[in-house]
């Protein structure tokens, strides 16, 4: 259903004529009612409004109608100028769609629009512009405006002129869930490397681990402003330090979410963090429950976190101010961070205008993982297997449950300590062990050399190393000979 209103006349000739548009969709639940606009200013300052809805959508379905019928209704020889408050539209037909279409749009979602739009945007000169929505701008609001209108007019359209309800057609969306993009599961793909193309990579730092130690970096936690933020919300929760220590400040964190595409709609409803300092954890722990404000759909099926439990838990501006004091300054560890960290950046952002990422430094796990062991599985799930970490219950994945797990994964994968609980024993064996070495003993060690057939095989593993990789590997020498004794 398309439904339209103009003001002043179209000129009669718009050959190479610049038109503007504003499109944006809404939602009444997600997936629910949802509505269209495209606000269109022609070449002789006239606007045109367009609008419509569908019983059973979802907001970026709607947001591509938008554009589509908001590009369909300018002439073909016109030149656009586009306005979306949609990152998943402006940078999916932008940027996105090329590997989309190589891959012959396989695992993407709304596939039947995203093709439509490539067709209408076919021989056309488009200039596409991201702008922030419900931010005044009075182009934006005006599309705003005509999507809520079309949802509206769905129940004037409800029934017939017969009295019978239209026939709606169901849309079936892939279920993003299923493909598990955040590399949790365990039977995720062996090329991890190749994630959604939705997801902005940070750049992947390496872990720091140093012995360096400064009265100046002495870290209490948590801070006396903190304490009194938490008095006043007890749906925060921050344990204290129990093992003070001095080092720089590592905070293994995670979030649950409400689905993948931080750019559109999608919340926050969990994070949890727990702290690190000398590679030993102090007991310090950040966990907050947030509202997001909408449904959580069906990533209910990984988190178990449901709309009803999280109705009178806070919004995230209200806990902004604590969380973002907690986390301020702190080196982030996380899984894929780029997927944490994005969802961390948009929401402050919203709330306090400041990015997390502007405070912090970030490591992530994955990349590390995939550097370790290029090629192979690197999942979370995986990882503990590998590492063979003590397995937890994951049926579902908490924030602070999969924050504990990961602080296990990247002792192991960083230096070998793998949890808290063991740090005491391991220095006590080590002071055993300086008691008992602490003599004049001496022992003849035994030297195995290589065999000249095993050397032959590692120069032609090596060999093969540099051919397929075009450089040295790690292990190469200039002539690999037996230490003489």
């Amino acid at each position: 259903m398309v439904n339209s209103s103009t003001n002043a006349s179209t000129p009669p000739s718009t050959l190479h004529k610049q038109y503007t548009l504003y499109v944006d969709g809404a939602c009444k639940g997600n997936p629910g009612k949802g509505g269209w606009g495209a606000y269109i200013i022609d070449p002789e300052q006239g606007t045109k409004e367009l609008f419509g809805g569908a019983e059973d959508t979802t907001n970026n379905r709607m947001e591509l109608t938008a554009a589509i019928e908001g590009i369909r209704a300018c002439p073909r020889s016109a030149k656009l100028t586009i306005y979306t408050d949609s990152n998943y539209v402006k940078r999916g037909i932008t940027e996105w769609i090329t590997g989309w279409k190589a891959k012959n749009w396989k695992d993407v979602k709304n596939p039947d629009l995203w093709q439509i739009l490539d067709e209408v945007t076919q021989g056309r000169e488009i200039d596409w512009h991201w702008i922030k929505g419900h931010a005044g701008h009075e182009g934006n609001e005006r599309a705003d405006h005509l999507a809520n209108k079309g949802v509206d007019s769905l129940q004037s359209t409800a029934t017939t002129s017969s009295g019978k309800s239209d026939d709606k057609k169901k849309v079936t969306e892939s279920d993003w869930l299923l493909d598990d993009p955040f590399g949790l599961d365990a039977t995720d793909s062996t090329e991890e490397a190749d994630l959604p193309e939705e997801t902005e990579h940070l750049e992947e730092l390496e872990e720091k681990v140093t012995d360096e130690i400064s009265d100046e970096n002495i870290i209490s936690t948590p801070k006396a402003e903190i304490k009194a933020q938490i008095k006043e919300n007890m749906h925060i929760k921050i344990t204290e330090t129990t093992n003070p220590q001095v080092g720089e400040r590592l905070l293994i964190l995670d979030t649950e979410t409400t689905g993948f595409y931080y750019q559109d709609s999608d919340r926050i409803i969990e994070v949890g963090a727990i702290e690190m300092i000398n590679r030993k954890l102090t007991g310090s722990s950040i966990h907050i429950y947030i509202n997001p404000e909408k449904p959580v759909g069906e990533s209910e099926n990984i988190h178990g976190i449901s709309d009803e439990f999280l109705k009178d838990k806070p919004k995230f501006a209200a806990i902004a101010d604590t969380l973002f004091a907690y986390l301020e300054g702190a080196e982030i560890v996380a899984h894929n961070a780029s997927f944490d960290m994005n969802f961390l950046d948009a929401e402050f952002e919203r709330a306090l205008n400041q990015k997390l990422s502007s405070v912090c430094k970030v490591t992530d796990t994955l990349a590390i993982a995939k550097r370790k062991h290029p090629g192979q599985k690197n999942s979370l799930d995986i990882l503990v297997k590998r590492y063979e970490i003590p397995p937890r219950d994951r049926t579902f994945h908490g924030a602070l449950l999969d924050a504990e797990i990961l602080a296990d994964v990247y002792l192991a994968m960083t230096g070998g300590q793998v949890s808290f609980s063991l740090d005491q024993h391991h220095q006590n064996s080590a002071s055993d062990q300086s008691i008992n070495t602490n003599t004049n003993t001496q022992h003849d060690i035994p030297l195995i050399f290589p065999t000249e057939s095993e050397l032959e095989a590692h120069q032609a593993w090596i060999n093969q190393f540099k051919e397929k990789n075009e450089k040295d590997c790690l292990f190469a020498v200039a002539e690999a000979k037996p230490l003489e004794s």
